[in-house]
């Protein structure tokens, strides 16, 4: 989204206060994340120290700086190493890998809420009035919009906006394209490639033959929809409901030069009509984002999966299939069971007439210090071919 989000009328943005020089102060408050402004707002300059720092931020303490930029950077990583610190060694305790999930998930929420309260202050058209501040115009406005006010935001969230800003300036190489994927920031970013893959090598349904038009649900980036137009699908109609992947998707699609091919529209899920081939790749864990950046992850109570396999057979033409792209970490993770997957499969009036495996290569399969490294090391993504029971 890349409207005019800080100089809104419509639903202001909160304000953030703080007293400064015996001055009571207020700024908006901007946090992608959904977090509150803190209540607490002490201001902070290169004279505190990391262990004053940390311990502010867990009593629930903002700090926000009015030293120089770049030592506030080293302060979060310091307050970051303490976050890490491993505690003392306790007796090994053996619990449900659905248990080790939510702690570790918490562990998460934990460090992302102390660590988001080093503050940094804006002025109008986002510039940062700090010692040695880098120049972000261009990192906010594909995320903010328009600036015509002061605020203030968390400095852990400005790094993740310059990141993701140079991952979009970058794009991730996408070999079945033999180009780049340019992901926008809120756009799940196809850097595993594996299930791109899948639907490159994927035999197409004969049905195609005849009626050369493909649905791709939940189109994200458009990298799905860009495949399966290089595969030859004349017409491929992409649909999602976020307005950041619309435009991310629109994009992309538009620089491959797969425009006459590829519509991309906003709908919850499905298009109007019938296809031969429907493809999705909804996320994967059903459990609930702590933020609306992680929906592309989690899928509460498999909303979006459920959505797909009971609309599926209403939207596949005669002899047509619908590719479910997921993983099975969920499944090692005991948060749902193959057969759970299978029965809603059934009761979709749906039958698997084959299926693609993959094995991730994601480094985190291979870290072995991760607290979920046995369910992540199992892990397969597959591509599941579902036609209608006949």
């Amino acid at each position: 989204m890349t409207g005019d989000v800080l100089n809104r009328t419509v639903t202001p943005l909160p304000l953030i206060n703080w007293t400064e020089a015996d001055q009571s102060c207020s700024a908006r408050w901007f946090s992608e994340a959904g977090m509150a402004p803190p209540r607490r707002v002490q201001v902070a300059d290169d004279t505190l120290s990391a262990d004053a720092a940390y311990r502010l931020a867990c009593e629930g303490t903002a700090l926000l700086w009015r030293g120089d930029f770049q030592n506030a950077r080293q302060l979060l990583q310091a307050m970051a190493r303490r976050v890490e610190r491993k505690p003392r060694k306790t007796p090994t305790v053996s619990r449900a890998p659905s248990e080790s999930f939510h702690l570790q998930r918490m562990a998460q929420a934990q460090r992302a809420r102390t660590l988001g309260m080093l503050l940094i202050p804006f002025l109008a058209d986002h510039l940062i009035p700090l010692r040695r501040a880098p120049e972000v115009r261009q990192a906010c406005e594909e995320v903010y919009g328009a600036a015509d006010t002061s605020y203030v935001i968390s400095l852990r969230e400005l790094l993740g906006l310059i990141g993701a800003h140079e991952w979009r300036r970058n794009g991730v190489e996408i070999p079945a394209l033999g180009d780049r994927i340019h992901a926008h920031y809120g756009v799940f970013s196809p850097v595993r490639g594996e299930y791109v893959a899948l639907v490159a090598d994927a035999p197409l349904p004969a049905a195609l033959s005849t009626s050369s038009v493909a649905f791709d649900i939940g189109t994200g980036t458009g990298v799905l929809a860009a495949v399966l137009a290089r595969r030859g699908v004349k017409r491929i109609v992409a649909t999602d409901q976020d307005e950041r992947a619309l435009a991310c998707a629109r994009e992309n699609i538009a620089r491959l030069g797969w425009h006459d091919q590829v519509d991309v529209v906003q709908a919850d899920l499905f298009p109007p009509g019938r296809a031969p081939l429907v493809v999705c790749n909804p996320p994967w864990v059903p459990a609930r984002p702590s933020s609306p950046l992680e929906y592309a992850v989690y899928d509460p109570d498999s909303r979006m999966l459920r959505g797909f396999l009971d609309g599926l057979a209403a939207h596949l033409e005669p002899g047509g299939e619908g590719w479910l792209i997921l993983s099975d970490l969920a499944e090692h993770l005991q948060l749902r069971s193959r057969s759970e997957l299978m029965s809603l499969v059934e009761a979709a009036g749906l039958k698997v007439s084959g299926r693609l495996d993959v094995r991730p290569t994601h480094p985190r399969a291979s870290d072995t210090s991760d607290p979920l490294y046995a369910a992540r090391a199992a892990e397969i993504t597959s591509l599941w071919r579902l036609r209608t029971r006949e």
